[in-house]
């Protein structure tokens, strides 16, 4: 199988599986890439993860396309993309036409189970990212300090906050236990590229909106909307939400019981909760081109990320070669896994746990995935029929 090719399986297979949200993903990425194929260590998933915590955006979404990057280049990153989306968008096209009628999924039993796999699979990224990552006190502390904090205090900016105040006490504390790196720097046409990238975003957020007043084009106003509450939104798809509503629901262009139709069916599927987008694309534009509008949408929310992850990646990796920068990131990545720790109690324990039977099913899917190595599709599946037929 080619590079390419590899990479496609891979992300198609992760997109199919990859239930319970961004946190979740960001847990179902590491057991694939990190412990299973290699691609990357953890401490380049971890500095992956911090940058995209930074960046507005999907986070986890942002986080496929650098590790696609990182195994393919820009290629790579477009199909590992793309094909992560593919399962998740097409199932919202199909509800969007009517095709599927998947009712009230409020109190679907298998949805519960899928609620519970989420906690094994985020347990097993928060206990193995801890064990390679925080290998000392201060580093320990850090990722508890972390945690505490955003459970006192749970927001996106929380989250952003308690990377950097761990990179700023990584910088204090290790600043003299590294040293810099001699690896060659990024090209400087890549460089050039990447500076491109950050142009082409800052210019379309400033554009679109000028363009679609002034041509008073549909679907110029949608690419619009979509572009725009993908630029601008931290901590991930359900941060986008009230967003999308605001844009899309005062100006009649979708219903608000469509909207929350299509959101009820989101937290069904796997991938990304973006995928709703191409829902909403094509509730908003009826017809026999609604489906090339739901494409139009879902690229639309998707292209700030791509865009902000292939400009910031080349001086990220520029920077990450010097000691100092070292240091901080050792901080920022012990505050990373502070940050599933945290994620692990709320919203993924309080979501999907709610008695003793669901805390021994979710610690029989953790040792599945911890000790017996069990692929996290089987406990995924595993789950979901334990929820539909065990529990509840």
């Amino acid at each position: 199988m080619s590079r390419l090719g590899e990479i496609a399986w891979t992300f198609f297979k992760l997109g199919c599986t990859s239930f319970g949200g961004p946190i979740a993903h960001l847990g179902y990425l590491r057991a694939e890439i990190v412990e299973r194929r290699r691609w990357v260590d953890d401490a380049r998933y971890g500095d992956i993860v911090a940058l995209c915590q930074f960046l507005p955006g999907p986070a986890s979404s942002q986080v496929v396309f650098a590790l696609g990057m990182a195994r393919g280049g820009i290629p790579g990153a477009l199909v590992a993309s793309v094909c992560f989306t593919l399962p998740s968008a097409a199932l919202m096209l199909g509800f969007a036409w009517g095709v599927a009628r998947l009712g009230d999924l409020a109190h679907a039993r298998w949805l519960h189970g899928l609620k519970l796999a989420a906690v094994a699979v985020v347990a097993q990224a928060v206990w193995g990212m801890g064990q390679k990552l925080c290998v000392d006190r201060p580093r320990i502390s850090i990722a508890l300090a972390a945690a505490a904090g955003l459970l006192v205090a749970p927001s996106a900016l929380a989250q952003v906050g308690v990377i950097a105040i761990g990179g700023a006490i990584g910088y204090l504390v290790y600043r003299r236990s590294f040293e810099a790196s001699v690896a060659p720097p990024p090209a400087r046409g890549r460089h050039a590229a990447a500076v491109a990238a950050l142009l082409l975003f800052g210019a379309s957020l400033i554009a679109l909106p000028a363009i679609a007043r002034a041509t008073g084009d549909r679907d110029v106003a949608l690419f619009d909307v979509f572009y725009r509450s993908g630029s601008l939104v931290f901590g991930g798809g359900h941060v986008v939400l009230p967003l999308l509503r605001a844009e899309l629901v005062p100006r009649g262009l979708v219903s608000d019981d469509a909207f929350l139709a299509g959101y009820g069916a989101a937290q069904a599927l796997p991938g990304p909760l973006f995928a709703l987008s191409a829902y909403l694309g094509a509730v908003a534009c009826p017809g026999p081109a609604s489906a090339a509008h739901g494409v139009v949408a879902l690229v639309a929310i998707f292209l700030p990320a791509w865009l902000l992850v292939f400009g910031a990646l080349p001086f990220w990796e520029r920077l990450r070669r010097f000691a100092w920068a070292q240091a901080s990131l050792a901080g920022a990545n012990a505050a990373v896994v502070g940050v599933l720790l945290a994620a692990l109690y709320d919203p993924v324990i309080t979501q999907g746990v709610h008695g003793k039977a669901d805390a021994a099913a979710a610690l029989l899917a953790f040792g599945a995935l911890e000790r017996w190595k069990a692929p996290p599709w089987l406990v995924v599946a595993a789950m979901a029929a334990a929820g539909q037929w065990l529990l509840g």
